[in-house]
């Protein structure tokens, strides 16, 4: 059965004990989209997705991975997931390629394919290079890149991806993030975790902000930030502004404020990228002479603060 939809999961529950780890999750990942569950340690990331991975049996809820339920003993849809866990699944005495076969033997994928896929993805995650060097002469970040080869070598419909760069330099941090957003230009659907703001702005199409096992909102960062009624800040620095052009700017849709002082025009507006062409077209009319011009948008750390009342990282 094909679906737009990859991944559909529905009010998951998962509890230890006394502790509500995951209560009511939902959230859906479509094709091609990357799908962040953003969230401090211990917010209910890696349960949540041990559940969508069928590796969790879950207290509550269904998942439905390309229509088909998700469960502890689903073997086809599993054969659709790519799990790319926390803690490294590779084998330190076997180079990369040797790693790639082994786990593509485990999927019988045929010889010959597996051999071509092999080499597609040691130059997805950058490895064509040390692909004959056993792994365990691999610096943290490799590890982690051929973590996430072996996740994908089967071409799974939902590559799951948890906390992929803890841990590791800043140089190899970058290479994983251009892998996976090569990934979601390919067309795979992207379950991403992680508690790195800037990550998930960068990579995801669409956020869940979870906290204590809950989902506190969810949406395109745009969304995120007019939830909670954050405004974008424009800088112009100008001069030859007369009071007519500041009259003009204050007309146009979408601004809220407009603040002159020694110099420099302060905007605050819905959307900077929508509004900044009109600004200076309003300007430009006046004769006004601009100089340098920045835009300061609010991020995903002030939703979250906004939210939950605290830090992303407390």
């Amino acid at each position: 059965m094909s679906n737009a939809r990859v991944l559909e999961a529905t009010a998951l529950k998962k509890s230890f004990g006394d502790i509500h780890a995951v209560r009511g999750v939902t959230f859906h990942i479509e094709v091609g989209e990357t799908y962040g569950l953003l969230g401090p340690n211990g917010a209910g990331k890696t349960t949540s997705i041990s559940m969508v991975s069928g590796l969790l049996q879950r207290d509550g809820g269904e998942v439905l991975l390309d229509g088909e339920s998700m469960t502890t003993r689903s073997l086809g849809p599993k054969q659709n997931v790519g799990l790319v866990p926390q803690d490294l699944a590779i084998y330190p005495d076997l180079t990369a390629r040797e790693n790639l076969r082994f786990f593509g033997q485990l999927y019988s994928m045929p010889k010959a394919e597996l051999t071509k896929r092999v080499d597609e993805v040691l130059e997805v995650v950058g490895l064509a290079d040390r692909a004959d060097d056993r792994s365990s002469e691999y610096s943290g970040g490799m590890k982690r890149r051929l973590n996430i080869g072996i996740g994908l070598l089967h071409r799974p419909k939902l590559l799951v991806l948890d906390e992929p760069t803890v841990g590791v330099d800043p140089q190899s941090r970058n290479a994983i993030l251009e892998s996976v957003e090569h990934l979601s230009s390919e067309g795979m659907a992207v379950l991403y975790t992680t508690h790195y703001m800037e990550e998930a702005e960068r990579l995801c199409n669409r956020v869940g902000i979870i906290d204590q096992g809950e989902i506190k909102a969810e949406g395109t960062r745009r969304q995120l930030v007019e939830l909670v009624g954050q405004q974008d800040l424009i800088r112009i620095s100008a001069t030859g502004v007369p009071d007519a052009a500041l009259e003009d700017l204050r007309r146009l849709g979408g601004v809220d404020s407009v603040s002159p002082a020694d110099g420099t025009l302060e905007l605050l507006v819905s959307d900077a990228g929508a509004l900044l062409p009109e600004a200076m077209r309003v300007l430009g009319s006046h004769q006004a002479s601009v100089s340098a011009v920045s835009v300061q948008e609010p991020d995903l750390e002030a939703v979250f603060l906004h939210l939950t009342g605290k830090a992303l990282r407390d």
